[in-house]
């Protein structure tokens, strides 16, 4: 007789299942947004995600997440100024949406809680596969955020500021924005807080044919808090997207990209920045799947990594038979600054397809001491000198974004973090 013992549950998985009992019936929802809540914590039940699931190998979360803050409906905060001035601000504050937001023209704006209180949202709530553990925490919880449409044709002049601000406890959000067709927009995603917190936030793009979307993601929370946030898109017939994310903060950080192209032509970009220092754990996992023919991708990603801080990026692109004529390539580079700072890379090419290219390669390195006293060589002091290797080795993937106005923007939180961090 085989006898299978189910593990002890952690302390954070009890916190979790006892939250929902009491939580339950201030929740908003129908009758299949409750379905949905339950089959989620079914699977938080099951237990949090260990380093035995192939997606979760260098982010083993049942023994990082440690324990997991009470709800704090006293917790308050504001809105803070948008970090691209001019900017539309739907700001979520410590989980409650606004009553009031402002009025864009072509943009319809929906308060996340009516649409879970009518049940028009519960398709949206699914998971995206058996390990998606910030979905499942996500739909549990979830009590507010904003849905967002943009019209046809809709070519927005300033971007649309998506706050989600804690000030502790737990805060759960999701941002389900649809972009029609021929429409093109500016969001800014920004995660942010004071507090202690465990927070999950879900994006959902879709766009139309020939939509094109510049969405920045910018994380700054305090390095008390967990985040675990997870953006999915859907590309419509030659749309564009090109998704930007800076990580400069959180304790123990999971940041989820799963995107798929859905129609011929789609292009899809991804830049990003880990800024990780201190006592910290940053995971960053993308999957794209180039589900359909003539579609393109190119993802790079640049990672600063200093004091004890751990990073992750694992990146899978799934090229499906059907999808010839795919061009891929995806590379990331990492400067090391401590002998205690680590980075893990895993980037995967899964491809059924015959005529297609496609391509990815890994980096880590240190200063070039060359480099550093070409610099001290002209007057500049070290410390100067190091910051300028830095800030070029990282400003590159910025400046390859399009507007000028964003660019300057996320180069002055650029500027706070190496200035916060030395």
């Amino acid at each position: 007789m085989n006898i299978h013992s189910t593990p002890q549950r952690t302390q954070a998985e009890t916190a979790l299942i006892d939250a929902f009992g009491e939580r339950l019936s201030l929740l908003p929802g129908d009758g299949a947004v409750t379905l949905k809540r339950d089959d989620a914590i079914e699977a938080i039940k099951h237990g949090l995600p260990t380093r035995r699931i192939e997606s979760w190998h260098y982010t083993d979360l049942r023994r990082l997440l440690t324990s997991v803050p009470a709800f704090d409906s006293t917790a308050a905060t504001k809105a803070l100024p948008p970090i691209v001035e001019g900017s539309a601000i739907l700001a979520v504050l410590n989980g409650v949406s606004g009553a009031k937001f402002p009025a864009i023209e072509g943009v319809t704006v929906q308060r996340l809680s009516e649409k879970l209180t009518d049940g028009s949202i519960a398709p949206g709530l699914d998971p995206y596969g058996s390990d998606d553990a910030i979905g499942a925490l996500n739909t549990a919880f979830v009590a507010d955020g904003y849905f967002v449409d943009i019209a046809d044709g809709v070519a927005l002049e300033k971007p649309i500021e998506l706050q989600n601000l804690q000030a502790g406890g737990q805060v759960h959000v999701r941002f389900p924005v649809r972009v029609g067709a021929g429409a093109k927009a500016a969001i800014v995603e920004r995660q942010a807080g004071d507090g202690a917190a465990l927070g999950s936030s879900v994006s959902q793009l879709v766009l139309g044919e020939g939509a094109e979307v510049t969405w920045l993601i910018v994380q700054e929370q305090p390095e008390t808090a967990t985040h675990l946030a997870q953006f999915k898109a859907h590309l419509g017939k030659n749309s564009k997207l090109t998704v930007f994310f800076m990580n400069a903060g959180g304790k123990l950080v999971r940041q989820e990209i799963v995107v798929r192209t859905t129609g011929e032509g789609a292009d899809f970009k991804l830049r990003g920045i880990n800024l990780l220092a201190g006592d910290t754990h940053t995971d960053v996992t993308m999957v794209l799947d180039h589900a359909v023919p003539h579609t393109t991708s190119t993802e790079v990603i640049r990672n600063v990594v200093t004091g004890k801080a751990r990073g992750v990026f694992q990146g899978r692109i799934n090229v499906h038979q059907y999808a010839q004529k795919t061009n891929a390539k995806m590379a990331c580079n990492t400067l090391l600054l401590s002998d205690d700072g680590e980075f893990s890379t895993k980037p995967e090419l899964e491809i059924f397809a015959d005529d297609v290219v496609c391509g990815h390669g890994a980096t880590v390195t240190e200063i070039d001491h060359n480099h550093l006293f070409y610099l001290m060589a002209r007057g500049i002091d070290e410390k100067s000198a190091r910051g300028l290797l830095v800030k070029a080795f990282v400003a590159e993937v910025i400046e390859e974004l399009d507007d000028e106005v964003i660019v300057e923007a996320l180069e002055t939180r650029l500027d706070d973090w190496f200035v916060a961090h030395g």
